[in-house]
């Protein structure tokens, strides 16, 4: 099982402004190229630069995330993660199978089939997504202690879904077999992940309060016989997204063999 540094950080949520630089982005459906050269410019001052860009489309940052790796595996750029919001959209895994996509779904989520592994899922408002731009071979540049193994990267971002949960008293686990990460019988994140030249696309998806509308229209991941539940669902009172990302962090940087950590606010 992957090694998790502890965050150095209080238990409590450190003040968002200690944390958080905000900067101005153009849309993101209509051009790319600003945010991903912004990106580019700010990810040279971090060890692990953390961007958030709130509610987006799925294609475009699907185009954002294939520039951002291309840059990754040339070297011109370290790790960088994107976390955000998606508009409605189910996507489908290389080898999905479509009957999982059910005709009774809502008909305003958009449908994608992509080039992740797994099978098909939801992504949506009222969920945190994480876009990781990993290089894990050994002989990356820029000196990190990673794994080239999919069996260890995955299981690190599992740790690191499960230890942020338990940030909010919540104890969540594995489930032998079954990728993501559960609360008793129902799934709370999902994973499906890609890598090419050893650096890694896609990454995982932590419900919160996502609409059950959008869960009855998929078999989740193509896995019938379990559930899928919200965080809000599972505890005493609502949390945000945001507030998710926040909670998330310094167990990213900590799987990720960072001393710093900052998340970059898109508005």
């Amino acid at each position: 099982m992957p090694t998790l540094a502890e965050p150095r950080v209080r238990r409590e949520l450190p003040e968002v402004e200690k944390s958080i630089r905000f900067i101005g982005v153009s849309d993101l459906a209509a051009d790319i190229n600003p945010v991903a050269g912004e990106i580019s410019r700010a990810a040279r001052g971090s060890r692990l630069p953390i961007f958030y860009l709130g509610r987006q489309p799925y294609r475009p940052v699907w185009e954002l995330q294939r520039q951002l790796h291309a840059w990754r595996v040339a070297g011109e750029i370290p790790d960088v993660v994107l976390l955000l919001e998606h508009e409605p959209v189910y996507t489908l895994g290389k080898h999905a199978d479509e009957r999982h996509l059910l005709s009774s779904r809502p008909a305003d989520a958009e449908v994608v089939a992509t080039d992740r592994g797994g099978d098909v899922t939801y992504h949506g408002p009222g969920q945190l997504v994480g876009y990781p731009i990993i290089n894990l071979s050994r002989r990356d540049p820029f000196g990190r202690d990673h794994r080239p193994s999919v069996t260890w990267y995955v299981r690190g971002l599992e740790e690191v879904i499960i230890r942020t949960l338990a940030a909010f008293g919540l104890t969540a686990a594995r489930i032998a077999g079954l990728p993501g990460v559960w609360v008793g019988q129902r799934k709370v994140a999902a994973l499906g992940v890609r890598l090419a030249r050893w650096t890694t696309m896609h990454g995982f998806a932590i419900n919160v309060g996502v609409p059950r509308r959008y869960f009855e229209g998929m078999v989740p991941c193509g896995i019938p016989d379990y559930g899928v539940a919200n965080l809000n669902d599972c505890l005493p009172g609502p949390v945000s997204v945001q507030e998710v990302a926040r909670r998330l962090a310094p167990w990213l940087r900590g799987f990720l063999a960072r001393r710093d950590c900052q998340i970059n606010y898109w508005r």
